[in-house]
């Protein structure tokens, strides 16, 4: 492993990276939205009550892809949360691990900021969670390039693409992109006289998951990710 200023490291590693904190611009986004909890009917009628400590929804800010080979033509999210990484020998034994921040997340890859840098094509074991308390994603993935802070956007890091995932985690991360237009348009088909007529739950997921592939088949937008 080559670290900046060309020191090298021996044996198994740790390196712990700072957290970035958002900026307030992406503070106050991820704040305009908010789920107060409810406090429960007391006994004797009476009524419920809203907490006055309203939790900030997660909505991490989208955009269309640039470009980078990591996202390929997949939408990223302006997403800075914790990634374990490693990397292990052809015995199964952890030779390196770290803790970075990511910049952006999307289906196929992530921008990851570091002060070290490891060779291109590397492949790596990465661990993250989309928000506090969710479950982890895990998969294995590649190095495809790199920043040494003299890039458009002057950022230290590297790209990585995402070759496989343990546990169909990738689900989590499609629903961060399509969550939103799925439960939407799954709500109002349920309401529907045809989807109510059906036996049981699984005849009525089939039915939505037909009604939405016919959508994006007759649609003008065709691209699912998009909008």
């Amino acid at each position: 492993m080559q670290r900046k200023g060309g020191q090298k490291a021996v044996g198994s590693t740790r390196v712990e990276a700072p957290v970035r904190v958002p900026a307030p611009a992406q503070v106050a986004a991820l704040a305009k939205e908010v789920r107060p909890a409810v406090v429960p009917a007391r006994p004797g009628g009476n009524v419920a009550a809203v907490s006055p400590e309203p939790r900030p929804a997660f909505a991490p800010l989208i955009e269309m892809n640039q470009g980078e080979a990591e996202h390929r033509h997949f939408p990223r999210a302006q997403l800075a949360t914790r990634f374990e990484v490693w990397v292990d020998d052809e015995a199964g034994e952890r030779r390196f691990e770290a803790s970075l921040v990511s910049v952006n997340v999307s289906v196929s890859g992530a921008f990851l900021e570091s002060t070290f840098y490891l060779p291109l094509s590397t492949v790596l074991g990465v661990r993250f969670a989309l928000e506090p308390g969710a479950a982890p994603v895990e998969a294995r993935a590649e190095i495809v390039r790199e920043e040494r802070g003299n890039g458009p956007e002057g950022r230290s890091g590297f790209g990585v693409r995402f070759l496989d995932f343990s546990g169909q985690t990738e689900v989590a991360l499609a629903r961060l992109f399509v969550g939103m237009r799925l439960r939407a348009f799954a709500e109002d088909y349920l309401k529907s006289q045809r989807a109510r007529s059906l036996p049981n739950e699984v005849e009525r997921v089939v039915d939505v998951l037909a009604a939405w592939e016919l959508l994006k088949a007759t649609s003008s937008v065709s691209d699912p990710w998009q909008g």
